[in-house]
């Protein structure tokens, strides 16, 4: 799928996205868990990027703890944003958030940020050479030192481990309230549409991109997630 392909499925997605995937939820607490100990040197003030923010979920688990930070979501689709906006309204952090519906290159190249979040976004980016180029572009608006944690599918497809995996992964998801005809279409996506790759790959591609020692941290299932630094 190419970017507008994506846009338009997440689009689609954005209004039942949280329910959809809710009993999928100790994933995400687990990382986000993770996520303040990496975070907890940051400043009081410190300014979060989040790219492909979706309906901002890591955004308000942060938000909830840091009342001083400051938040830029970016995210192209326009749904999921409106999602995370008005997430951010109801829970009272929405002064404390940029919303920028886009791609990151609409951000201005400046590195003000102290730290980022990328949580099963550059895995939608197929061509290694352009995966590296979007996390270059992640370091070059971050200041010098600053951490990214970073998340995508990964596994070596060629493996019988990931046949494993795979399968465990479906029938997890087959629990989440997704169709079979839904699974279907996973199992082809991760194929064709999704840039799956050996965890070890995705870290030499982070550190193409500008950051110091991606240091694995957290996995379940598929998800493979890394924190680095900004060279």
């Amino acid at each position: 799928m190419d970017q507008d392909q994506i846009k338009a499925l997440f689009d689609q997605q954005a209004a039942g996205y949280d329910t959809q995937w809710a009993k999928t939820a100790p994933i995400r607490e687990c990382l986000h868990f993770l996520l303040d100990s990496l975070f907890a040197d940051l400043p009081d003030n410190a300014r979060i990027l989040c790219v492909g923010a979706g309906t901002g979920a890591e955004i308000a688990h942060l938000a909830a703890r840091h009342p001083g930070w400051h938040f830029v979501a970016v995210e192209p689709s326009g749904a999921m944003l409106e999602a995370c906006r008005q997430k951010a309204e109801r829970a009272g952090f929405a002064d404390r958030c940029t919303f920028l519906e886009g791609y990151l290159e609409s951000l201005p190249a400046d590195p003000i940020h102290d730290a980022a979040t990328c949580f099963l976004v550059s895995q939608f980016l197929v061509d290694e050479a352009e995966r590296v180029r979007f996390f270059a572009e992640v370091a070059r608006r971050l200041k010098p030192g600053a951490p990214l944690a970073s998340s995508d599918l990964a596994s070596d497809v060629a493996s019988p481990e990931y046949e494993v995996l795979l399968r465990a992964w479906m029938t997890m998801m087959a629990t989440s309230e997704v169709s079979p005809e839904m699974i279907e279409r996973m199992r082809h996506a991760y194929a064709h549409d999704v840039g799956v790759l050996p965890p070890a790959r995705i870290a030499s591609m982070i550190a193409a991109g500008g950051f110091e020692l991606p240091v694995p941290f957290f996995q379940a299932g598929l998800i493979h997630a890394w924190c680095s630094r900004r060279a």
